[in-house]
């Protein structure tokens, strides 16, 4: 009877069986954790590296330093032309009258203006002159003449006038509150332009007189002729235009004449003066402070400027119980004007005042 022994092989073969078996089991695990990270580097791409800001900040400042350099001398010139631009500055324009020498003549009253003429009306006695034969542009002086004329042709004063596009200043190109389309009366316009110097009234004056502009100016110049003023000249009626001149002595003979007509007398001496303009109410006042200080009495008067003239004054006046005219040419401020005045009557009243107190009659 044979008896049953364990084999020594089988065990063997079991074993070698499961050492296969678990290399191909790690072999295989090790492929898909492989598979794996080459799947998820793909999904996620890698960041790029960023240098180091020491390092970066060293190769950024030089090339920063480079385009300023390259930039400076362009900054300069710019900031050269800027200061060139704010240093240069357009030549102020002189007067006739400087560009003659004559503002810078001395006188015994020291006046700012070039020209002056103080003259007793009822006697023709010059009491003060400076310059009075030198022939300048009168700026808006120009206008006496223009209401003379239109006074003395007897025209109806309510007649109603229209403002229009013929009548904007194309020569020194001033506004005016006189829109186009404006109806105004012919005594509204005479108003204006004598009080306030409103150049679209004085213009829309001439436009509108029997014959047209031309022959407006024509006459204008005829009524010069006529009154002596051998020394003035004009060519339209607001004085905008500087070949409009005449003398002192020629406008002392102008303000004779229209002082004679109360018209002009109260037009220009009104203080104020109000008109209606469609919907609107404009207040024009008037263009000479001296009107509303109690310390004159003027009985006319009349301003203007522009820049070939200066600043420009004529006046009827009564000082220290005397009818005076008063003639002022190319003062230099605003107030300058008004400033010589009140010098001249100033003088006026220490001069002639004291021999007035002298022979008044005693009892």
């Amino acid at each position: 009877m044979m008896s049953y022994r364990p084999s020594t092989r089988r065990p063997l073969q079991l074993l070698a069986c499961a050492a296969v078996v678990l290399s191909f089991v790690l072999s295989s695990g090790a492929v898909l954790a492989s598979g794996s990270k080459q799947s998820s580097s793909a999904k996620r791409p890698v960041a790029a590296k960023v240098p180091d800001r020491k390092v970066h900040k060293q190769a950024v400042q030089p090339q920063r330093k480079k385009a300023a350099v390259a930039q400076a001398p362009a900054n300069r010139t710019v900031k050269a032309r800027k200061q060139h631009i704010q240093r240069t500055s357009a030549p102020r324009r002189l007067s006739v009258a400087q560009q003659m020498g004559l503002r810078a003549m001395d006188d015994p009253l020291d006046l700012n203006s070039s020209v002056a003429l103080v003259v007793d009306q009822n006697t023709g006695e010059v009491l003060f002159s400076k310059n009075d034969s030198a022939v300048l542009p009168i700026a808006s002086l120009t206008k006496l003449m223009t209401g003379l004329v239109v006074a003395e042709a007897d025209l109806p004063m309510d007649e109603m006038i229209t403002i229009t596009r013929d009548d904007v200043d194309t020569y020194k190109g001033t506004t005016s509150r006189l829109a186009i389309g404006a109806r105004l009366s012919r005594g509204e316009l005479m108003h204006l332009s004598l009080m306030s110097s409103e150049n679209r009234a004085a213009h829309a004056l001439g436009r509108t007189f029997p014959g047209g502009m031309e022959r407006f100016v024509q006459l204008m110049n005829l009524k010069a002729r006529e009154l002596g003023m051998t020394d003035t000249h004009y060519v339209e009626p607001t004085g905008l235009h500087s070949r409009n001149r005449s003398s002192a002595r020629d406008l002392a003979t102008l303000v004779n004449v229209a002082y004679e007509h109360p018209i002009l007398r109260d037009l220009s001496t009104s203080l104020s003066h109000e008109v209606h303009v469609g919907r609107r109410t404009l207040t024009f006042n008037n263009s000479n402070r001296l009107v509303r200080s109690s310390d004159w009495d003027i009985g006319l008067q009349k301003t203007g400027f522009i820049s070939e003239a200066g600043r420009c004054l004529v006046m009827q006046a009564n000082v220290a119980g005397r009818q005076l005219i008063m003639v002022f040419l190319d003062a230099a401020g605003s107030i300058s004007r008004a400033q010589d005045a009140e010098r001249v009557r100033r003088w006026v009243e220490a001069q002639y005042g004291t021999l007035q107190e002298e022979v008044r009659p005693q009892g």
